[in-house]
């Protein structure tokens, strides 16, 4: 024979421990999928910060050649060497910050890289473009680009 007396509370008490059971899985699965979102802002940004630095980098090589004959990318070897071989490039709205190295180890200028149309008397004064750009909150990340660039120049001893 069942005692109801002793009975009345066992439901109400396995009640709520399967309350407390599926509250405490509620919030597992809750903070876990905060931190996806997270991540997944994480990476988000950094996608973008890596788009804003292929355009900063696209601007700044586009403005030292609208520069036309003023440009660095035209600098003689004793015109780097004025500046110890770095100029900070400043573009007008970019975010970034972008450093133009000579990279002519020599006094003299360089043969140009191997192209199938060579052309005699062309040397190349090759430069290596470095461009960093800060990204999160505060920023407290960077993104950097290093571009090198070959640009061709006519040496007038080699065509005489």
């Amino acid at each position: 024979m069942v005692h109801i007396a002793k009975q009345q509370g066992v439901v109400l008490v396995a009640a709520l421990v399967m309350l407390l059971a599926v509250t405490g899985i509620a919030v597992t699965l809750m903070s876990s999928s905060s931190i996806d979102i997270k991540m997944t802002n994480a990476a988000q940004e950094r996608e973008r910060a890596d788009h804003q630095l292929m355009g900063e980098v696209e601007a700044a090589i586009a403005s030292e050649v609208n520069r036309g004959t003023n440009s660095r990318f035209l600098w003689t070897l004793a015109q780097f060497a004025q500046s110890n071989d770095v100029v900070q490039l400043n573009v007008a709205g970019n975010a970034s910050a972008s450093t133009l190295t000579n990279m002519n180890p020599g006094p003299a200028t360089l043969n140009c890289p191997r192209r199938f149309d060579y052309t005699e008397g062309v040397v190349c004064n090759i430069m290596q473009l470095d461009t960093t750009l800060d990204y999160g909150g505060k920023s407290s990340h960077n993104v950097a680009l290093s571009s090198g660039i070959a640009q061709e120049l006519l040496d007038v001893n080699k065509t005489q």
